[in-house]
């Protein structure tokens, strides 16, 4: 099938990515990047940390200049949501065009979920976009009493920001420990105590029955009945992906864009990325949908190229699931599932704030968590995509960390 023209639906990191790649890959036929938002592709990791602190302006996450997409012949249409897709005809239709394509990159990301009832209420938000940093960023400046819905990383990382600037903080998680779904229970817990330490009040196990207020959010009512007095609410309980212009496309739904192994979405030169992308990883033997930074650059970059292959060259992806995490001035590191057997200590002390742990399933290593032990997460990150047994993991980063030059 011939490429002339590519239609990348997204203007995230996943879709930046992609559209890098194919220019760098050599492609020069017609390549269009549909972005909702009307501001350029930028960095999201810093929102909900240096923004909201202040040491970093929002304007400063934006990833190229407008000169780069014009010397790349990108063209870049801000404010143009993809509206619908029709396979048939293999076209893109926004509210005002229809953009015809040879492939297709699915890129929509994912939005953030609201709380069912009191979300409409001033001072409540969530926190996806670099206009919803700066709203919080406005607000935070004002003092307020913060309550946090959520205890997942971007929860985590909104209390930890809010503390650094000495303001009262609570953070409400529904099950019984926070990122209990990122990095299990057991160690889920232990990282609750990173909040404790740093004077951020948490209560798991409870949910959120209603907000008050008048003119806006004045307090927030439990499932256990305490209300707590809040001038700032955010909320950071999950996102789903932005699949709802793909209602009727005949593409398979189901938390995402179900995806073969390669990132195909059925249809020839159809491939989806980033938090969109459900696809079987061979790494895991599973099916998964991975929402981190690194998943979207490594998905759209191996989308472009699996573009440019053709079918018959197009290669599976294996992710590791990676990503990490900046709280209370600690950095938490992860790569691999959870749903372990098993999970060690191997290195440091978990009382330190300062380790690696293992994570086994049947007889292999899984998972890897690590706070503040970057050298360590990195080598057992290798032993996770090398599929290595458990013993041969252990065996290997004991004899990674009795190497003098391991830990230089």
């Amino acid at each position: 099938m011939g490429i002339d023209r590519v239609v990348v639906a997204g203007g995230g990191l996943a879709a930046l990515r992609a559209a890098e790649c194919l220019r760098a890959e050599g492609y020069d036929g017609s390549l269009v990047m549909l972005s909702e938002e009307t501001v350029a592709p930028y960095d999201r990791p810093p929102l909900s940390k240096q923004v909201l602190t202040g040491e970093t302006e929002a304007a400063s996450t934006v990833l190229r200049t407008p000169q780069f997409y014009e010397d790349n012949a990108i063209e870049l249409r801000l404010g143009t949501p993809a509206r619908r897709l029709d396979l048939r005809a293999r076209r893109v239709h926004t509210t005002d065009d229809t953009l015809p394509f040879d492939a297709l990159v699915l890129a929509t990301g994912s939005k953030a979920q609201a709380l069912p009832t009191g979300g409409e209420l001033p001072g409540v938000h969530t926190l996806r976009t670099v206009e919803d940093a700066r709203a919080i960023r406005r607000e935070l400046m004002t003092g307020p009493r913060v309550v946090v819905v959520g205890a997942g990383f971007i929860g985590a990382e909104v209390a930890s920001s809010a503390r650094a600037l000495g303001l009262d903080t609570t953070v409400i998680e529904g099950a019984p420990a926070p990122l209990g779904r990122s990095v299990g229970t057991e160690m889920g817990s232990l990282l609750g105590n990173l909040h404790r330490r740093h004077g951020t009040v948490l209560s798991c196990g409870v949910g959120v029955a209603e907000l008050h207020g008048a003119q806006r959010v004045e307090a927030v009512e439990l499932t256990d009945g305490r209300r707590l007095p809040a001038d700032l609410v955010v909320v950071g309980i999950g996102a789903r992906p932005a699949t709802g212009w793909l209602a009727d496309s005949g593409l398979r739904i189901g938390d995402g864009v179900v995806c073969d192994a390669t990132l195909c979405a059925g249809p020839p030169g159809v491939y989806a990325a980033g938090d969109l992308a459900r696809w079987p990883n061979p790494l895991f033997d599973e099916p998964m949908r991975c929402e981190q930074w690194t998943n979207a650059v490594e998905q759209g970059r191996h989308v472009a190229r699996n573009i440019l292959a053709g079918a018959a060259g197009a290669r599976p992806f294996a992710g590791s699931n990676y990503f990490w995490s900046d709280q209370y001035g600690i950095r938490i590191q992860y790569a691999g599932i959870t749903g372990a057997d098993e999970v060690r200590t191997v290195a440091g002390s978990v009382d330190s704030s300062r380790f690696l742990a293992l994570y086994r399933r049947d007889r292999h290593v899984v998972g890897a968590l690590a706070l503040d032990s970057a050298k360590q997460l990195v080598r057992a990150k290798t032993q996770i995509e090398r599929r290595a047994s458990w013993d041969d993991a252990l065996s290997s980063l004991a004899a990674g960390s009795a190497d003098p030059a391991a830990r230089k």
